[in-house]
Parts: C-alpha cells; sequence; structure tokens
C-alpha cells in the first residue's frame, strides 16, 4: 500500500478468497496471531495454486502479490513456518511473508533468520 490507498479489512468471521478468471488483480496482505493462522493458510495455499496453474496453463487469472504477517510467541509457535517458506522459495517476489516472534529465548535457525523480526 501506498499513502492514500484504499484497503479493505475483515476481521474474523467468514471469509475467503475467490478470485475468478477476468478479475483485476489484487495484492493481498494477510496479518495473522497464533493459531489464527489456520484460515489464512488455506488462502495462501489457494493463491499459490492458482499462481502454479496460472505459469503451467494459463488459466485466465490474473493473480497479485501477497505478503503474510504472522505473530507468534517463539518460532516454536508458527505454524506451517517450513510450508510458508516452501511457498515463498516457489513463487519469489509473488508470496513473500515477514514473522514476529515477541518472546524468542533461543537461537532464531537459519532459515528462518531473514525473515523473522522480534521483541
Amino acid at each position: 500500500c501506498t499513502l492514500d490507498s484504499e484497503v479493505a479489512l475483515r476481521v474474523g468471521g467468514d471469509f475467503f478468497f475467490d478470485p475468478q478468471p477476468g478479475d483485476s488483480p489484487v495484492n493481498l496482505v494477510l496479518i495473522a496471531g497464533g493459531v489464527g493462522i489456520n484460515p489464512l493458510f488455506s488462502i495462501l495455499l489457494h493463491i499459490a495454486d492458482l499462481h502454479g496453474y496460472q505459469e503451467g496453463k494459463g488459466n485466465g487469472h490474473k493473480l497479485g502479490t501477497v505478503m503474510l504477517y504472522y505473530s507468534a510467541k517463539n518460532t516454536s509457535e508458527l505454524l506451517f513456518k517450513k510450508n510458508i517458506l516452501g511457498l515463498m522459495n516457489t513463487f519469489p517476489g509473488k508470496i513473500t511473508c515477514c514473522f514476529h516472534v515477541t518472546q524468542q529465548r533461543s537461537q532464531i535457525c537459519k532459515e528462518l533468520q531473514p525473515h523473522v523480526t522480534g521483541n
């Protein structure tokens, strides 16, 4: 987003992301804390599937970028972190993530270090 950008926010409840072929591309910012990652991880997997189909078959979907902000007490509580890293590596520049930890006491593994901010 840039200054004066229009954004839509949704907190809790029923929500989904189901773009249709021919829809204008949108950029998504997903924000999760703890186990709240579950529905957002499903959205992330759906986007990854659409990116994969788009690259393979040209299915008509025009996709923007996705930025996931995900916070937990420590890196061991970051659910799906290896899957998320895999998606970032598979779709560089299209899917990105910033992990945030609030009570990390141990060393952060090298694989996560570039993507983690803390305390």
